[in-house]
């Protein structure tokens, strides 16, 4: 009986860990390689803030994928005094800014620590009349698992004083989020892989899962199936957000474990088998490329993958980063790729 080869244009990963210096170089080609290009993040150390820092990180990361066709689109650190001059002088070099709340999460403790929509609104202003996204992450400080659900109130607040701010709510884990979507037009949201997949029981249920532990926190089995719905479905204003995130093995597997799960080198073989066996075969372009062209209004590096329905096992690690599920066999693997 024949394989099924699943075809896919143009993959876009709208939320990308890339690090930097040594890491960087490590990994930069895993999403390189099968995706035409990502959304990629600015919590560095320090954090990208200025068009020099932009212009410059983009240049490391050209170098570190070599000759492979890809598209970083780039992001600035969220900060309150962003003006409209500066926000002018680097609009060309950006596709979005990206907010965090202060201390929230990795490299985050430059962040917002208030929210008030008065001290925010100038830069808001200004990204509204200029057109950039912001992408958020979401989260309180308040009890882990309720601390998206908490920050919903939050992205209310701003949605409804900035109409015009095309907001993206970062790796959305909750019911909460996706009802959100509904209620304001302006208000999007990127999915991860491992957020479709798993719950808390299956970070902390039995022995602790360091390679599943990430932020926010995998959540309860009925959000879970919230995600699914508008995911499996290519919700128009859902798409697909690895939010990859490597770390040495050292610093997953320790006291003190990082937050982060690295998807980024069998995200599209298992998000492939993820919607097969949900019968949304057809969906899987949307949710990969269709709705974050048309959110973000990028046209993207022409890209053809090829998977096909063949056993593949993850490996133990991609140059000392362990990827999630380790190890375990999955149903597809990767037949090529192909460019235009």
């Amino acid at each position: 009986m024949p394989s099924t080869t699943v075809r896919l244009d143009a993959p876009l990963d709208m939320h990308l860990h890339l690090r930097d210096g040594e890491m960087l170089h490590n990994i930069a080609k895993e999403s390189a390689h099968t995706f035409s290009g990502a959304i990629i993040m600015p919590n560095l150390v320090p954090p990208v803030s200025s068009k020099e820092e932009v212009v410059a990180y983009k240049e490391r990361i050209m170098e570190a994928i070599g000759e492979a066709r890809f598209t970083p689109y780039m992001t600035l650190f969220f900060k309150p005094d962003y003006d409209r001059e500066f926000l002018e002088s680097v609009r060309d070099e950006i596709t979005a800014i990206k907010l965090y709340p202060a201390g929230i999460t990795t490299n985050s403790e430059g962040g917002v620590s208030g929210f008030d929509v008065e001290e925010l609104r100038p830069a808001l202003e200004a990204m509204s009349d200029l057109n950039i996204p912001l992408c958020v992450h979401g989260e309180t400080n308040g009890f882990v698992m309720d601390r998206e659900a908490e920050f919903v109130s939050i992205y209310e607040k701003l949605a409804e004083a900035f109409p015009r701010l095309k907001i993206i709510m970062e790796h959305i884990t909750t019911k909460a989020s996706v009802e959100a979507l509904e209620r304001f037009e302006n208000l999007y949201a990127t999915i991860t892989l491992h957020h479709l997949i798993i719950t808390l029981d299956d970070v902390a249920g039995g022995m602790l899962q360091p390679h599943l532990f990430c932020k926010p926190i995998a959540k309860r089995p009925e959000d879970r199936e919230a995600l699914l719905n508008v995911a499996l479905a290519a919700h128009p204003k859902v798409m697909f957000g690895s939010d990859s995130a490597p770390h040495p093995r050292h610093a997953k597997e320790a006291c003190g474990c990082a937050a982060g799960v690295f998807t980024a080198p069998i995200a599209l073989q298992m998000l492939t088998e993820l919607f097969e066996t949900h019968n949304a075969l057809d969906n899987l372009q949307a949710f990969l490329s269709g709705n974050a062209q048309k959110i973000y209004g990028i046209t993207p590096l022409t890209k053809e993958v090829l998977l096909e329905k063949r056993p593949f096992t993850i490996p133990a690690e991609y140059n000392g980063v362990v990827p999630m599920y380790a190890g375990e066999e999955i149903a597809y693997s990767l037949k090529g790729v192909r460019h235009g």
